[in-house]
């Protein structure tokens, strides 16, 4: 299960709670859930997370929920390009453009020709600002325990960014989202191993470029991540089978009359058959015998 499905799963259940009468009893759990997940601009612009969880703190009243989405909010807003920025790099290129036809006009001139970055021949994308991302690259990969020579890494993010920009080619969201999932990957403290296949040449610099959450995710996330699936089976499983609509049963987690039972026969024939129920209100989950 991707990132995306997992935010989309969570924000089910988030929604619940927001509801007159949910229960919240279990949303700082799903807070801090939320703040292990890889999320990026993409998936927050496709979940609308974000307003869900803005919801719940409007909604709660325990100070520690209200806290944690707080700080949510305030970590994913870092994802949201700035419209000043893409106006601002906007004019630096319509600079740069100018700067180039200059260039091509006075080409005898040696000194006017030396004056662009020999890294970026031709580059659309503002050089200031790939040198930049080069930068938090870098630094990322120097969170390493072991000391790295500076060259080694300062070639490793070259390599890698320019693997990122060969692929999108422009100053685009995709462009930066791909660069921020990698930092923020590399500069994982759950994750320190991906960082040292990177250094050690385990994992080349094409190679990150192109990899997905999934795959950079550290064996807790993938752990976790198992951990959801198996879940979302369970409760789809029950969900689907035959069972029985009641109004009998009470859920002892919201206290709505609206159940579906199944009974299975989980223990020798000559005893009785165990009941499984499930709350079609909130998804509670029990049995009795």
């Amino acid at each position: 299960m991707g990132c995306e499905e997992e935010v989309l799963r969570i924000k089910k259940k988030l929604d619940k709670m927001t509801a007159s009468d949910g229960d919240q009893t279990q949303a700082l759990d799903i807070l801090k859930t939320l703040q292990g997940l890889p999320i990026n601009f993409q998936v927050l612009s496709k979940t609308r997370i974000g307003m869900t969880v803005n919801a719940l703190r409007k909604a709660s009243s325990d100070e520690e929920v209200i806290s944690t989405a707080k700080q949510l909010i305030k970590n994913w807003k870092k994802f949201v390009p700035d419209k000043k920025d893409d106006e601002k790099e906007s004019k630096e290129e319509k600079k740069e453009k100018k700067e180039d036809k200059k260039e091509v006009k006075n080409s005898n001139n040696s000194s006017s020709s030396s004056s662009r970055p020999a890294s970026f021949p031709s580059s659309s994308m503002p050089n200031d600002m790939r040198m930049k991302c080069r930068e938090m690259l870098a630094n990322a990969l120097k969170l390493s325990s072991v000391d790295d020579p500076v060259d080694t890494i300062e070639n490793l993010s070259e390599q890698i960014e320019e693997a990122i920009f060969d692929e999108f080619g422009k100053p685009e969201a995709a462009y930066k989202n791909r660069l921020r999932s990698r930092i923020y990957n590399l500069k994982d403290s759950k994750n320190p191993q991906l960082r040292e296949n990177v250094l050690r040449g385990a994992i080349s610099p094409k190679r990150l470029a192109t990899m997905s959450s999934e795959e950079m995710a550290s064996a807790e996330m993938k752990a976790l991540r198992e951990k959801f699936t198996k879940e979302a089976i369970d409760d789809h499983q029950l969900a689907v089978a035959q069972g029985t609509k009641t109004d009998l049963l009470k859920c002892g987690k919201c206290g709505q009359r609206n159940c579906t039972y199944n009974q299975m026969q989980t223990r020798s024939s000559d005893e009785p058959m165990t009941t499984f129920v499930l709350c079609n209100h909130c998804g509670n989950r029990w049995k009795f015998c």
